[in-house]
C-alpha cells in the first residue's frame, strides 16, 4: 500500500482513538531533538543488535533492553542516576510485564 493509505488509516486510527497527531516539519529532526537522540540510541543498542526470530522474541528483547535503559544504566543528563529513580524515590523497579 502506498503512503497515502498508510496516512488515511493513520488519521481515521487517531480521531477513532481520540488520539491528536502531532508531526515535524519536513527535514527538521531538531522540532524534536529529545526523540531523535532516543530513536538513534535504540536502533544502535537494540535493533542493530538483535534478530527477531517471532514477535514474542522481539517483544521480550525490547523490554529487556527498555529495563536495562530505564532501571540499570545511569543517564549523565539527570546526574548519573537511573530514570526509574526520578518516579520511584524508593528506587523500585517496574512490576514484571
Amino acid at each position: 500500500q502506498g503512503t497515502e493509505f498508510v496516512s488515511r488509516d493513520l488519521d481515521l486510527w487517531a480521531y477513532a482513538k481520540g488520539v491528536t497527531l502531532d508531526f515535524s516539519r519536513p527535514g527538521k529532526p531538531t522540532d524534536n531533538a529529545f526523540i531523535e537522540a532516543f530513536n538513534g540510541r535504540f536502533r544502535a543498542e537494540c535493533l542493530n543488535q538483535h534478530w527477531f526470530l517471532t514477535l514474542a522474541d522481539a517483544r521480550e528483547k525490547m523490554e529487556d533492553w527498555r529495563r536495562d535503559y530505564n532501571e540499570v544504566r545511569p543517564h549523565g543528563a539527570i546526574g548519573n542516576k537511573v530514570p526509574i529513580a526520578l518516579m520511584n524515590p524508593g528506587s523500585a523497579t517496574s512490576p514484571p510485564p
